[in-house]
């Protein structure tokens, strides 16, 4: 998270426009990308919102997120010459997972999420922090008549994540039967919105892009008629533990200008077929040499708890990075994400050590994700 030291730095913050809600709510705020966002919530705290979205129906507010919108003829094509993954892979209607790379050096300056509404127009959110950066990066390759506009503060985003969020949309007459990975448009009382089959959760869930003249309207609704399924606000705590759960990589941390799509495990989300993306060339040479290292997941064997920037040990080699880590609530364990080298070669089950404040702690090296995904 980004540190605050000051009252004056504290007051630059932007704010969702779901603030006061959230403030109603009992809400712990911290400083996130540039935004100040609900951490926990009172009477809840991370445990109880973590659960209620394994096992039932959670909303995030996660307006900070980015908005960008590339319009205009070819602009799908534009995009996918920029972005990694191949937006020909995807019809209209449904949404990508992709990265914004660097194009000298491979590292991802964001993971994006595409939404592909025509051949003519996308819509992306990127990662709060990093959309400006995306947006002026994508506006300086543009070709004549591709237009990319910044609609960060147009929208707010609230994620509905958790096994009974399809019965929650549904009884508010919003739309659940759309696949994995795809959206729709609808409108509830009044206001459109588009409806996301995505997350960042593991879970059923599914993202609302609402106006933000509309979001505390929506917010409403959404606690009126969510009394039945138990449905609790979440904050950007749980989000966390929830996508470490998942091995879901947190830009800055997990994926960023130092940490390629290969180091990161994101290869999957590269168009390696593709004449053209941004970091193309390195990322194929990196891909054929090799990393020099890899994200890997841990596990704790006893109880302790990881966290980002913890060194990890083979014997007294060190060996890498801890990049995130947490307690994981469903596992009752720590777990970790960490860049290990792949010289000397580890693999799943073998066991290293973390230096946690001086002491070290037995960690089993392994695959992702720590619990069984239940996104479709």
């Amino acid at each position: 998270m980004t540190e605050v030291t000051s009252d004056a730095a504290a007051t630059r913050l932007r704010r969702s426009p779901l603030h006061e809600r959230h403030t109603a709510l009992g809400a712990k705020f911290a400083p996130f990308g540039g935004w100040e966002m609900p951490l926990e919530y009172a009477g809840g705290g991370v445990l109880k919102e973590h659960t209620a979205v394994r096992t039932g129906v959670g909303v995030f507010d996660v307006s900070h997120l980015g908005k960008a919108r590339i319009t205009g003829p070819g602009a799908a094509d534009f995009v996918n010459a920029c972005l990694t993954n191949d937006l020909g892979r995807i019809a209209v209607g449904q949404a990508q997972y992709t990265l914004c790379c660097d194009d000298a050096t491979g590292g991802v300056v964001d993971d994006i999420i595409a939404y592909l509404h025509a051949d003519d127009h996308v819509f992306l959110i990127p990662n709060a922090a990093n959309t400006a950066e995306v947006v002026r990066r994508l506006r300086a390759a543009a070709p004549t008549g591709v237009e990319v506009s910044d609609e960060h503060g147009a929208y707010a985003v609230l994620a509905v994540q958790g096994p009974r969020s399809a019965e929650l949309l549904g009884a508010l007459g919003l739309p659940t039967e759309h696949g994995y990975m795809s959206f729709s448009t609808a409108t509830l009382d009044g206001v459109g919105l588009t409806v996301c089959r995505t997350g960042y959760t593991g879970e059923l869930g599914y993202e609302l892009v609402v106006p933000a003249a509309h979001a505390v309207a929506v917010w409403d609704a959404l606690f009126a008629a969510g009394e039945p399924y138990e449905l609790r606000a979440c904050g950007l705590a749980a989000r966390d533990t929830l996508r470490t759960e998942m091995g879901y990589p947190l830009h800055g941390q997990d994926l960023s200008l130092d940490i390629t799509p290969v180091q990161g495990r994101s290869g999957w989300a590269v168009g390696w077929d593709k004449p053209a993306f941004w970091g193309r060339d390195v990322l194929l040479a990196e891909k054929a040499a090799g990393p020099r290292r890899t994200l890997r997941g841990l596990a704790a064997v006893d109880r302790a708890i990881p966290r980002p920037g913890m060194a990890v040990y083979a014997g007294d080699t060190r060996v890498g990075t801890v990049t995130s880590g947490t307690f994981s609530p469903t596992r009752k364990q720590g777990i970790a994400l960490a860049l290990l080298d792949t010289d000397p070669k580890l693999a799943d089950g073998d066991v290293v050590e973390v230096d946690i404040r001086g002491r070290r702690a037995q960690m089993t090296v392994a695959r992702p994700p720590f619990v069984t995904p239940s996104v479709r």
